[in-house]
Formats: structure tokens, sequence, C-alpha cells
């Protein structure tokens, strides 16, 4: 994921703060950061590790290597430093809301850090990839529908729909009692949908229909009772698994990493 230049230099102002507090310096300690100084400010030392990273993460998100862009670093980072000193002059540092909002940053860096290492280690593998893209195709199924229904509120007016309906009434004119306000100006009508667009109880009513025919029986689902009518089917071609390759293995990892904060959470006392 790229990372905007204002979250590299979050990234690195975090990492340099974040450091154990010393009382005192050794001579060779200083000389050692007198040599490694990307730059100072009103004496203050910007060290080389902090123009490193920004130029990291610049790189990272495709931005060439050139003297440009290195002078726009420095620059960047003069300015940031200059602003941090008038801030702390004013006593910014110092305000509680302040403090508050670095910690949420820098912890908020290493949770990233964390969980980027965790997913690093723990790759999905393609066999995992192989599996869920066949849960998708199953629960896609092999055709598409192309239907159209009403929506009551009580099993009773469904039976009631349905017996109009086998006496001959239009169906598009008694959808146009329908709860569902999406589809009872047009006859009731839903488009082409695979299974997978539907709750269960519609979806496998809808599957078990053949072209032309309605369902016999009222079908009940959470939005209240249809009546259901399939006007014509087709074969459905899924995506290839090198299609959806990157969003499966994206999905599994987002899976994976939120059963482990739920593992972790669970291990730890909270009171």
């Amino acid at each position: 994921m790229k990372r905007s230049l204002q979250h590299a230099l979050i990234l690195a102002f975090a990492t340099a703060f974040s450091a154990t507090p010393v009382l005192a310096q050794s001579k060779a300690d200083a000389k050692s950061e007198s040599k490694s100084a990307f730059a100072t400010v009103n004496g203050k030392t910007i060290p080389q590790s902090r123009a490193d990273a920004l130029m990291a993460a610049q790189l990272a998100q495709g931005q060439a290597d050139s003297p440009q862009l290195r002078q726009a670093v420095r620059e960047e980072l003069v300015r940031r430093e200059v602003l941090s000193q008038e801030a702390a002059k004013t006593g910014f540092d110092k305000k509680t809301e302040i403090q508050a909002q670095m910690d949420l940053a820098r912890q908020g860096i290493l949770v990233g850090a964390y969980l980027s290492d965790y997913v690093r280690a723990h790759p999905i593998t393609d066999a995992q990839i192989q599996k869920e893209y066949d849960g998708i195709k199953a629960q896609l199924g092999d055709k598409e529908f192309k239907t159209r229904h009403i929506l009551v509120e009580t099993e009773a007016e469904a039976k009631t729909l349905i017996e109009k309906l086998k006496k001959g009434e239009k169906f598009e004119d008694l959808a146009k009692g329908s709860k569902d306000p999406g589809s009872k100006d047009k006859g009731g009508e839903l488009g082409w949908a695979n299974r997978a667009a539907y709750v269960k109880p519609f979806a496998e009513a809808m599957a078990s229909l053949e072209k032309g025919k309605m369902t016999e029986t009222p079908v009940k689902s959470d939005f209240g009772w249809h009546v259901i009518q399939v006007d014509d089917t087709r074969e459905l071609k899924p995506p290839s698994m090198d299609e959806l390759k990157p969003k499966i293995a994206q999905g599994l990892q987002q899976q994976m990493v939120q059963r482990h904060i739920e593992d972790l959470r669970g291990k730890y006392t909270v009171k």
C-alpha cells in the first residue's frame, strides 16, 4: 500500500521520538550523531535516518531517485523541523490533546508495522485461494435468472396473489401493490442476477423454478412474503481464478488478520 508524504513524515518522526531518552550523552555518541546529521535547524539535528525513511517511502510510491526528489525531501524535513520547534516554543507539545494525538499516531504506526509483519510471516497459499474460489463458484451457481416478484406483508396476502395469478390476472398489474419500491413500478422486475444476489430463501425458491414458472406457495424472507416468477435463464460464466485471485487473497488476508486480532484480544485482560 502506498503511503502519503504526510504518513511517511509521521512514521519518521514517531520513530525518532519513540526512542528511550537518556540523561546524558557521551562525546562518542555526540560525535556519531554529528556524522549522521542530515541537516541542522537552529542547532538541532535532523538525523540521516529520518531522511532515509522519508526517501524510502517516496521510492516505494514509485518516485524516481533524483537530485530533485532528494532536495524536496530535505526541504520538507527542514520545514517540519522549523514548524515543530515553533510549535514547541508556544507550548503545543505540552497540550494534553496534542500529546494524545501523538501517542495515537505512534501507536498506529506500531500496529501497522506489526500487522504487516504478521501478514508477511503468514502468506496466503494457492490452496487457500483455490478453495475460496471454488466456494464462490458454488455460491454463484451456473445460471443467471431474470426474475420478478411481489412482496407483501403476510402469507395470506401472498396466497391471494397466487390464486389471482392462476386465474389469469397479470403479474405486472398485481406488482403495483408490492412493498418493494424498487420494482413495484416495473411490474416487479428485478433484472438479471445470480443466486448470490438474493437472500437464501428467495435464491433457493428462484433456482427451483423453470423458465416462465412462478412459486406455487409463498416464500418467506426477512423482508416479508414473496411471490416469485422466473422470466428467463441463461448460463453464468464466472470470472476466472486468475481474475479473482488478487481480491480473494486480499479478502483472506483481512479475515486472517481479524481472527488474529480477536485471538489476541481474548488473551488480554481488559477492565
